[in-house]
């Protein structure tokens, strides 16, 4: 039941935004302008749960009011520590109601992973699931205060369940007291120092995002939005949710990205917009038919870094309607796009993005060589963004935040080209980060891990390109003398200190690495060295 719907039957950006009221940026206030006059219309399906509008943005009320009587105050930071679920919407929405932080986290985090994480944000409670009570008991072991915990997702009764303590506490749903530019999500992201940065955003720049989303992927009134993609990702948050409250629609929240069962779910919960990343659509493209379903009604998915392959079997063989690629990032979010109206693209990062209407300015771009200087099309340089939804600074990080943001312009650390048509294309990171399925993972805290275990002493951890995943992390290890340790030894070592996705794919010793003048790691001629992938052995 493919949508017989063409792009030029929808409602344009603009007049779908134009036809709510407005509000004043704050998650509460945007909930409610999107309430009336049909309350009772679905707002999030999860597993066998279905919220309307009205229960929902109740739930939200009631479990602001069960924080502020655990004492969350303005300012405070909760974390949620478990795989999607509708739980992830309800405490953002609460908690920016009371003007305190959400901080997502990821589930597969190990103990030494999660200690960061948690430790730094300083949070007063955390939201976990059966899967990741012990990790998350264990990496706040020596915190003081001691956060308190509840529970999310599962069983366990040695933890009390959300619905519990908002039952036990039968607080009144309090006033509204966040504001547009409270902070209401700190997002940690890999770095290129080692350690994950706290990306702060605002109420203001999750509303703005949710309306520039209308733009990028048209949206449209009481759309129904699949995710699949992990909540504690920018991407799920600022674009799925956001997009999908700013135009009354319902999301459908799946626990992870199912190849099997996409199309499946797709076809039950009629939904008609997702976002996927490059490594699932190429799964989902040479899985086997019998799992596709053709009463779908999927009419856009937005993916980045489209292949022919990919554009060729959804638009024709799957029926989708068009696939959309834009670029963004955790601290840049709906940087670029690529109009829905335009022509089908493969592999572009598109244009700068607009705001519906181009009633606002939204992103400015420079592109600049090693001095600074803006290049001339054609040429590739690190590129430089502003736009009304930048990130606020790195939590607790004023050095980072200094050297990221200049003179009102976030440096991406990205290399980009822009055409004679004002198109932009990606070209390479300047960041030393590996981008695996949609994940980020520091070459700096692969080099950490990798170099203090105890036969190494030395290593270089370098991107090389794979058709699924896009990115793997290849591991170049120096033994120390007299010393023997295998790959897979070196797999199992990072395995038990970090999440599963971080582990190297390949291991290649050497004799020795490149050095800089300075001593560090010479990576970009690690990278030069077509020997590597010949010599490296696969981990799994």
């Amino acid at each position: 039941m493919v949508s017989k719907r063409t792009i030029a039957d929808f409602i344009k950006p603009a007049a779908v935004l134009a036809a709510f009221p407005g509000h004043d940026y704050t998650l509460d206030a945007l909930l409610q302008s999107r309430l009336h006059p049909e309350a009772t219309r679905p707002c999030i399906l999860f597993n066998d749960k279905a919220w309307t509008w009205a229960a929902f943005v109740e739930a939200a009320g009631t479990t602001a009011g069960m924080l502020a009587a655990r004492g969350i105050r303005r300012g405070d930071r909760v974390a949620v520590m478990a795989g999607n679920s509708d739980a992830h919407v309800r405490l953002l929405c609460a908690l920016a109601r009371l003007g305190a932080i959400m901080v997502p986290v990821n589930p597969e985090y190990g103990v030494e992973e999660a200690r960061y994480v948690l430790n730094h944000a300083g949070v007063s409670a955390v939201a976990c699931s059966d899967a990741t009570l012990a990790v998350a008991r264990a990496a706040t072991a020596e915190m003081s205060p001691a956060p308190w915990f509840m529970r999310v997702l599962g069983e366990d009764a040695s933890v009390p369940s959300l619905d519990a303590l908002v039952a036990e506490a039968n607080a009144a749903i309090p006033a509204p007291a966040g504001r547009a530019d409270d902070t209401v999500v700190i997002i940690y992201t890999s770095g290129t120092t080692g350690f994950p940065k706290g990306v702060m955003h605002s109420q203001r720049s999750f509303c703005l995002s949710g309306e520039r989303e209308i733009e990028r992927s048209y949206l449209q009134p009481r759309n129904r939005a699949l995710i699949v993609l992990p909540m504690f990702h920018i991407n799920a948050l600022f674009y799925s949710v956001a997009g999908t409250f700013v135009v009354g629609g319902c999301l459908v929240i799946a626990p992870r990205f199912s190849a099997s069962r996409f199309w499946t779910l797709a076809a039950k919960t009629q939904v008609t917009r997702a976002n996927v990343m490059l490594a699932g659509m190429t799964i989902l493209a040479r899985r086997p038919r019998s799992e596709f379903d053709d009463r779908h009604c999927l009419e856009i998915i937005v993916c980045g870094g489209l292949t022919d392959e990919i554009v060729d079997t959804f638009t024709g063989e799957f029926g989708v309607k068009k696939l959309v690629e834009g670029f963004g990032m955790t601290e840049v979010p709906g940087t670029f796009g690529v109009p829905v109206e335009a022509k089908q693209t493969r592999g572009s990062m598109g244009a700068p993005g607009i705001y519906p209407g181009k009633l606002m300015p939204w992103t400015e771009v420079r592109i600049i060589d090693d001095d600074g200087r803006d290049v001339a099309d054609g040429v590739s340089g690190e590129m430089l963004v502003r736009l009304p939804t930048m990130l606020q600074g790195y939590y607790k990080d004023p050095a980072q935040t200094a050297a990221a943001i200049r003179d009102g312009w976030f440096y991406t650390g990205d290399l980009v080209c822009r055409n004679a048509d004002g198109w932009y294309s990606f070209i390479a990171r300047k960041k030393d980060i590996i981008r695996r399925r949609g994940e980020n993972i520091s070459g700096a805290e692969l080099d950490r891990v990798i170099g203090a275990h105890p036969a190494v002493s030395g290593v270089g951890v370098i991107a090389v390109s794979d058709e699924i995943s896009g990115e793997e992390a290849l591991a170049v290890v120096v033994r120390k003398p007299q010393q023997a340790v295998t790959v897979q030894e070196i797999a199992a070592w990072c395995a038990e200190r970090l999440a599963a996705f971080k582990v190297p794919r390949y291991v290649v010793f050497a004799d020795e690495l490149p050095r800089t003048p300075t001593g560090k790691v010479a990576k970009h001629l690690l990278k030069k060295d077509a020997t590597l992938m010949a010599r490296a052995e696969a981990v799994r």
